[in-house]
């Protein structure tokens, strides 16, 4: 398997072609420090055989503070060490990656302006950054090389400069942010050149790479493809030993890391060309790679030396491990869901996924497969994520367990909504691999005996708006399961009091048909903490979905909704065949033999509390 296969990149030797790359993590302390957490994260990661990693970007200027726990590169020597250390234990190599956000950056910390090419307002805050001028310019340069060197004095095999998203040495080569008219905006690579050679001569025969946008999705004046293929050559003859192709720029962030609605690989085709335009210099493949079959085809295929799959070994680990074995069919996948894994949100969270909670979170989370010391016999009633999660732990640990659901299929709601179909399918098939009995169509009310776990989700929640006799109302999970059916014509209004993907998604589904109710100013306003709230709102209009903003919906009538506007308390009517209710839900009710309950039965939430209370409940079985 060429994925498995080393990589020589300039004097060092990376065990096989995968790469771990340098995400967001909140994990460092009030100064700017990596922290243990850092070092857990990172060997982790190791352990289960990742070739390469990069750490979490750290500031090379103190003028750079772009979210509270950024690492400061000046503060990172002794968090580098312990990263390395622990990581070569397993054979890895670590590049440390270096890093400015420019004016994508934050004031709110340092509460000092933002340092930036030209004076291009920041695209979310709308804050005008500083003019650079030359005396920044090179402090920055110098931050950019010393902090190569104080990288590798700390036993780093590497560097990685960031010029992707969230970076100012992309803004100076883009002429969507760099409008200057001395010799940093007429040679626009000339800061980026100057941080390379600054760089490679700092670190001697230790690897210099660079993580480069080479499509900012902004033709009128970005960085285009055919401007990288001439770029990327500049930027390796000025000292570079390897490339990460990347896409996105201001007005694009969303697109460097979507979810699941892009395709994975999104950056093949890109890649593919960047890496014939520079020839003999190892490029890396990134764009929601999670399928190791994927990444094998890109290398075998010419598209890249190497694949970053950040991602999917955040929702495995063990990912190179498991194909070293021969058992890539139990690599846990990535839903490319982004729901805790994307932490720059006002939240302030600490990265995490939702189909493998103990990511961040190694220091302290516990081995939930010790083996148990007495097997006993546990009934799971409710079959879907949570269920079936207490199911295979408990059965891994040794314990004889049958799941019994009601339904005549497994997965409850995560199997007919949402992007979680391939977590459920692993799932189920890790549930069949650990000997565990399943029993469909069965009512678990009755179930007894000293271990019973209570899995049996949510329901529909209370309907605080008027409906007329006559009126047609479904619930939306009905509607995923296929047990109600609108009507083939006419508008079908869809009630949002949430804010989340589900609503959206079935609006997106309907087309011209759909008539979203909203209480917020814009649709999905929870999508904002994956990312996808804009990217939302625009396949909403293309498919040409009605939106009713800070609407809330007061009656259910035969044809029609009314409507009352959440701030003057106008009411309207709206035409509407039937409503689909996208709203809260309330847990079911408690089994008089249940000893522990999990999921949404205790309340109604996310794929991450199911799965995490699931293994805390197999564990104390």
């Amino acid at each position: 398997m060429r994925l498995l296969e080393p990589l020589q990149l300039r004097g060092a030797t990376a065990p096989n072609r995968v790469m771990f790359g340098p995400i967001v993590t909140n994990l460092g302390d009030d100064e700017r420090r990596f922290t243990a957490r850092h070092t857990a994260f990172y060997a982790r990661r190791a352990r289960g055989g990742a070739g390469v990693i990069v750490t979490e970007g750290a500031s090379v200027h103190a003028s750079d503070w772009p979210y509270e726990r950024a690492p400061l590169a000046e503060r990172c020597a002794d968090g580098w060490a312990a990263i390395a250390t622990a990581c070569h234990a397993e054979g890895s190599l670590v590049f440390a990656s270096l890093d400015h956000a420019g004016g994508q950056g934050s004031s709110a910390f340092n509460q000092a302006p933002l340092w930036a090419p030209s004076r291009v307002p920041e695209v979310n805050s709308r804050e005008v950054p500083k003019w650079m001028e030359p005396g920044d310019i090179e402090a920055v340069v110098a931050g950019f090389v010393s902090a190569a060197a104080a990288a590798v004095r700390s036993g780093c095999d590497g560097v990685e400069i960031n010029a992707g998203q969230h970076s100012l040495v992309r803004q100076f080569l883009s002429g969507l942010t760099n409008h200057r008219g001395d010799e940093w905006g007429q040679t626009k690579h000339l800061f980026a050149q100057r941080i390379v050679e600054g760089a490679r001569g700092a670190v001697g025969d230790a690897v210099v790479g660079m993580r480069l946008s080479c499509d900012e999705l902004a033709p009128w004046a970005g960085i285009t493809p055919d401007m990288a293929v001439e770029l990327a050559p500049l930027l390796v003859a000025a000292g570079l030993d390897y490339l990460v192709v990347v896409r996105g720029a201001i007005f694009s962030a969303e697109k460097t890391r979507p979810d699941f609605h892009e395709p994975t690989g999104f950056n093949i085709d890109l890649c593919r060309r960047v890496r014939d335009a520079v020839a003999g210099t190892p490029v890396f493949l990134q764009g929601s790679v999670v399928d190791p079959g994927q990444a094998e085809w890109a290398l075998g295929d010419g598209v890249a030396d190497g694949v970053e799959m950040t991602r999917a070994q955040l929702a495995d680990p063990d990912l190179v491990q498991l194909l070293r074995d021969g058992r890539a069919e139990q690599i846990r996948p990535c839903i490319r869901c982004n729901q805790t894994c994307q932490v720059r949100d006002a939240r302030n969270p600490i990265i995490t996924c939702v189909v493998e909670p103990s990511a961040g979170h190694e220091t302290h989370d516990p081995d939930w497969y010790v083996p148990t010391r007495s097997a006993i016999d546990v009934t799971v009633v409710g079959g879907g994520v949570a269920g079936l999660e207490t199911a295979r732990v408990a059965a891994r640990r040794g314990h004889r367990v049958t799941v019994v659901e009601r339904d005549d299929r497994l997965g409850g709601v995560a199997a007919i909504a949402g992007p979680a179909q391939p977590f459920v399918a692993w799932l189920v098939a890790e549930c069949e691999r650990a000997g565990v009995q399943v029993r469909l169509g069965t009512d678990g009310a009755t179930a007894t005996g000293p271990h019973v776990v209570q899995a049996t989700g949510g329901r529909p929640g209370r309907r605080e708006y008027e409906i007329a006799d006559g009126a047609e109302i479904v619930d939306v999970v009905d509607v995923r399961r296929g047990t109600a059916v609108l009507p083939a014509i006419g508008p079908v209004a869809l009630f949002d009091p949430i804010g989340g993907p589900i609503a959206v998604a079935l609006a997106e589904e309907l087309g011209d048909r759909a008539v979203l109710i909203t209480q917020d100013q814009i649709a999905g306003n929870e999508l904002s903490r994956s990312g996808d709230l804009a990217p939302a709102n625009v396949r909403l209009a293309q498919r040409g979905a009605h939106v009713e903003k800070r609407s809330l919906l007061r009656a259910v009538r035969p044809g029609s909704v009314e409507l009352e506007d959440r701030f003057s308390g106008e009411r309207r009517t709206v035409e509407a065949v039937a409503v689909v209710d996208c709203g809260f839900r309330l847990p079911t009710d408690r089994l008089p033999d249940a000893s522990v309950q999990v999921g949404d039965c205790v309340a109604p939430r996310t794929v991450l509390e199911a799965v995490l209370e699931a293994r805390r409940a197999a564990r104390t079985l």
